[in-house]
């Protein structure tokens, strides 16, 4: 029999919030975390704006040292698991540390510190390269990080699946737990790639929104007018247990997790299936997973990248599985507030659905002014909406085709 698994700690580093308490107050309110980007200069640039975090500085979380070989991808996931780790009052000084795992995902990976380095070679020679770079670039690098601050020896690893990596992370940790391979896994995954080469990648392919003229307008999920994505960095961590471990120790249980669909579209390196048939199956899957029917689930934490063809390919996704009740489930895309944060975007809405329950309370799209052909579900425009939600289901879809959904449902 599978072992239920819930959530005892959550923390996050995003565009529209530093902790938990921050990022709810802000996307709860329709408060866009969108901006200019200042950390280089684009003035050569077709796309000028992003999510940056704002207000994270290092030194206040690691010294000089754990920074010289950390990416700041590393960063942003280390200072979030600790906040998770907190919440969660984890110690494993009471506990088997082989029983204890570490599951992150990211798309990009240590981007920064390629880039910093790349330049030494170019200017300086070879010789000046850090020697911190063969590891610290690499997309394991914050679960290593994380299993040594807390001397975890279970599972381990990341998790490479796009702009689904931190929802696989988190589901996979499920898995974990239920079979009986860990008690307690931290899971998640973040990003740091707002650089120079990560702008220059996915606008070269048209992906971003060029609405230099209002950030704050330009991530519009679902929204007619609606141009592309806006990058962001950032993502968030949770710390995940089974039921019997989280009663032993006596923790508050934040929320259950209950289900995790995952499946390949196999129809394009970027653009995906028309036919939204791989989204369809993995949504089917995780509600299914979760012992439920589609007719349990309240609420709906889109993908919501704010691409023409994402919104309209998830919006039949939906369509296919909820039948008639598609049109009054509400649907909606907190990207409209902290751009897309890529390989960390399903780790923060992940913990946004966790919050959803706790509050009663469903975030908005903002920007949300204009319908467009098709698209006619309840995209929560512009306020947040107070409903009774016992289940989310949360969509995480990325390049490749990689599909991953999970169902989060109010702890009893």
């Amino acid at each position: 029999m599978k072992k239920r698994v819930v959530v005892t700690g959550m923390g996050i580093i995003s565009p529209a919030g530093l902790t938990v308490q921050s990022f709810w107050e802000n996307i709860s309110n329709g408060f866009s975390g969108i901006d200019y980007i200042k950390s280089f200069d684009t003035s050569g640039y077709p796309t000028r704006i992003g999510g940056e975090i704002k207000g994270f500085n290092p030194d206040d979380h690691f010294s000089s040292k754990e920074q010289s070989r950390m990416d700041t991808f590393t960063q942003y996931t280390m200072t979030a698991a600790k906040q998770a780790i907190n919440q969660a009052s984890l110690s494993l000084r009471e506990l088997d540390p082989y029983r204890v795992g570490v599951l992150v995902g990211s798309g990009m990976g240590g981007t920064n510190m390629v880039l910093e380095n790349h330049h030494k070679i170019l200017f300086k020679g070879p010789r000046r390269v850090s020697p911190y770079l063969a590891s610290g670039m690499l997309i394991n690098a914050p679960a290593n990080e994380i299993s040594l601050l807390l001397g975890a020896k279970g599972k381990s690893g990341a998790f490479v699946t796009a702009c689904a990596a931190s929802s696989n992370a988190i589901g996979e940790a499920m898995r974990s737990i239920q079979y009986g391979e860990a008690d307690i896994v931290i899971a998640g995954g973040a990003e740091g790639a707002i650089t120079p080469l990560d702008l220059a990648s996915f606008s070269r392919i048209k992906a971003l929104s060029t609405n230099n003229e209002e950030p704050h307008k330009a991530s519009r999920p679902f929204d007619k007018q609606r141009d592309g994505f806006v990058i962001g960095a950032g993502g968030g961590m949770v710390v995940l247990e089974s039921l019997d471990s989280a009663l032993e120790r006596g923790v508050p249980i934040l929320a259950e997790f209950s289900g995790y669909g995952a499946t390949t579209d196999a129809y394009h390196i970027t653009a995906p299936d028309p036919d939204a048939k791989g989204a369809e199956r993995a949504i089917q899957n995780a509600i299914s997973d979760a012992g439920l029917t589609p007719s349990d689930i309240d609420y709906v934490n889109a993908h919501g990248t704010s691409t023409k063809l994402n919104d309209y390919t998830e919006t039949i996704a939906i369509k296919k599985v909820f039948g008639q009740d598609a049109v009054d489930l509400p649907v909606s895309s907190i990207k409209s507030m902290t751009g897309h944060m890529l390989g960390g975007a399903g780790a923060a809405e992940f913990i946004s659905s966790v919050l959803t329950i706790q509050h009663q309370l469903i975030p908005p799209t903002i920007n949300y002014e204009e319908a467009d052909e098709g698209m006619n579900l309840n995209y929560v425009p512009n306020k947040a909406q107070k409903r009774d939600v016992d289940n989310v289901l949360s969509n995480s879809f990325g390049f490749g085709g990689h599909n991953a959904c999970l169902i989060i449902k109010k702890f009893q």
